[in-house]
Order: structure tokens, then C-alpha cells, then sequence
């Protein structure tokens, strides 16, 4: 016989099975972890508690690295509203970025005037990726591996994962700009 309690059970059961990643268990909260910037100095993520941070992997020499501008569009229309962007190059896809720090800092502020956070360069998936995209993995799952130059992983307040983007969404699209104004 099928009653109310066992019914109850099997919709909170069914419930937990979709609900968001972002309410794992994490045993590290983002702020806990640090890379290296573009000049080899280390960054404490602890600075950035409260604020929201949009983590993308970027390459010069991609189909996508005019998305460039549209980043730092977002973080000139949000950095006074709390938001961080990070951008980590990768030679990871195609060889796309094959160029040096300091090559690859000399690019991005002649043809894009960046001012938001660049780091070293790192791998983003595989064995040796970056703690960051790691802990990312563990904490969110697959869809925080990057199939592409430009993926995008949002970090609310709590120093969790609030979502990812594909490389083909936009940094300026509703889809992002909505979920960051909510969580802002």
C-alpha cells in the first residue's frame, strides 16, 4: 500500500536527485585556494570573500577571444557592485595560447585594454590543472571541465559554484548577466 509518508519520501528522494551541485559539501570553499597572477605574484582568493567571482579560461589566438571585450565590459559595468573576473590562459585547446606571461599580459592590454584579473598561464583539465578547476570538479562536477577556450565558472558570496557557461554564451548575454545581477 502506498501512503502519504512513503509518498513524501519518494518526492523529497526525487527532489534531492535535481537539485543544484552548488549545495555540496564542500570541504574548501574558493576562498581557501590562491593562483599565481599574469607577473608571478601569488593571490590570495580570501581577498574576494563577498564578492562574486567569474572565473574563464581565455586564449589570444581562439575563434572567441573577442569575448575579450565583452569581459571587460562586465567587470567595468560590476567591478563597483562587488564582481571579480579572473581570466586563466591555456594552451590547452588547439595551442592557442602559446605565448608567455608576459606576451600574452602585452596582448590583452594593447588590443583589449584589460584591467581585470589575468594569471600565469595553467592547464584547466586533466591531471595537472590548476587547484582551482579541481576543486571546481569535485565540488560541481563535469560541467566545470572546459571543452573550450572562454568556459566560464561563476562563484557566488559563499565561495561556491553558482553555475558554469559554455564557451559559445556570451560574457554580456542575459543568461550570464541575470544570474550575476541575482547573486551581485
Amino acid at each position: 500500500m502506498f501512503t502519504k509518508n512513503k509518498f513524501l519520501k519518494y518526492i523529497v528522494i526525487f527532489m534531492a536527485l535535481f537539485t543544484n551541485n552548488s549545495y555540496a559539501k564542500y570541504e574548501k570553499l574558493f576562498f581557501d585556494l590562491n593562483i599565481k597572477d599574469i607577473n608571478g605574484k601569488v593571490v590570495n582568493f580570501s581577498k574576494y570573500k563577498n564578492k562574486t567571482i567569474l572565473i574563464v579560461n581565455v586564449a589570444s589566438k581562439c575563434g572567441f577571444t573577442s569575448q575579450y571585450n565583452d569581459l571587460q565590459e562586465l567587470y567595468d559595468n560590476y567591478k563597483s557592485k562587488g564582481l571579480i573576473i579572473i581570466g586563466i590562459p591555456s594552451n590547452q585547446f588547439g595551442g592557442q595560447e602559446p605565448g608567455t606571461e608576459s606576451e600574452i599580459k602585452d596582448f590583452c592590454e594593447v588590443n583589449f585594454n584589460i584591467t581585470f584579473l589575468m594569471t600565469s598561464k595553467y592547464d584547466v583539465k586533466g591531471e595537472n590543472a590548476h587547484p582551482v578547476y579541481l576543486w571546481a570538479k569535485k565540488n560541481h562536477g563535469k560541467s566545470t571541465i572546459p571543452k573550450w577556450n572562454f568556459h566560464k565558472i561563476l562563484i557566488n558570496k559563499d565561495g561556491k559554484i553558482e553555475d558554469t557557461f559554455v564557451s559559445f554564451t556570451n560574457p554580456m548575454s542575459k543568461k550570464i548577466l541575470s544570474k550575476i545581477e541575482k547573486i551581485l
